[in-house]
């Protein structure tokens, strides 16, 4: 016997609209994604598809999906998605932003795919102040082949073709991109966040929010780096992965605004 003067809700009550607290995005479909346990791809995923809903793009959008990891970008996202050849998002992602200027168009690569194979793309792109956004996820490491080296793994760290650490004699010195392409004149933003805690996930969604309507607006390219994880390439659990980013990581790439012409 209920001895209070408080409502007991049945499940009709909880479940009414003005209740919903939160839900998945619209656009994230229902296929299961292939990604590791702890991978950082699901949560980017999940801020590309709520960002793009929220801005009502949806049928305006084409990603441009890249060789590596999140090669299968194309099967969660439910918007228009062309495949580039290993590196060659950016140019793909040129020619169509010139095709339909009035898109939004983004390409969502790996370090291995835009700073080693594709680092002649993305610089001229960028260069070129192409009106698109390169979403640029950093984990250090070649995940989908077996964890070797990427331009971006750091000094000492391990992997599959450095397995005593990076050599600066043998394999020379990281790559920090988004800097590099900070200093181009045809950058409009280029940022660098993080996916791995809530409030990291909130700032990296304005990011996102911030390119877009950038590419809208034709001010030129955008960079949202998200510094990752790669817990099964690192072989940790990702919550000592996440741990593991940020305090070798995150000195290496300082996290935050490396460059935004609206704040000059």
């Amino acid at each position: 016997m209920n001895t209070t003067d408080e409502k007991v809700l049945s499940f009709e009550d909880i479940v009414k609209p003005e209740n919903l607290v939160y839900e998945k995005p619209r656009l994230l479909n229902d296929n299961t994604m292939h990604y590791c346990p702890g991978c950082s791809h699901g949560v980017v995923h999940k801020l590309v598809a709520e960002v793009i809903d929220e801005m009502g793009l949806a049928e305006e959008s084409v990603g441009i999906a890249p060789v590596g990891c999140s090669v299968f970008a194309y099967n969660y996202i439910d918007i228009d998605w062309q495949e580039a050849a290993h590196g060659r998002a950016p140019a793909l992602a040129t020619a169509i932003k010139r095709l339909y200027p009035s898109k939004l168009v983004f390409t969502y690569q790996g370090d291995g795919d835009l700073s080693a194979i594709g680092t002649a793309e993305t610089i001229h792109a960028a260069n070129r102040g192409e009106n698109i956004v390169i979403i640029f996820i950093n984990n250090g490491i070649y995940g989908m082949t077996g964890g070797q080296m990427s331009p971006s793994t750091l000094v000492g760290m391990k992997a599959a073709t450095c397995p005593y650490g990076r050599d600066v004699k043998r394999n020379g010195y990281p790559i920090s991109m988004s800097n590099l392409l900070a200093e181009l004149d045809g950058t409009c933003y280029v940022t660098r966040q993080t996916v791995h805690t809530m409030p990291a996930v909130r700032k990296a969604k304005k990011a996102l929010i911030k390119a877009f309507e950038n590419s809208m607006a034709g001010k030129g390219c955008s960079v949202v780096e998200i510094v990752a994880t790669c817990n099964t390439g690192w072989k940790m659990s990702p919550a000592k992965a996440n741990d593991w980013m940020m305090e070798n990581m995150a000195p290496k790439y300082t996290l935050g605004d490396l460059k935004d012409v609206d704040n000059q």
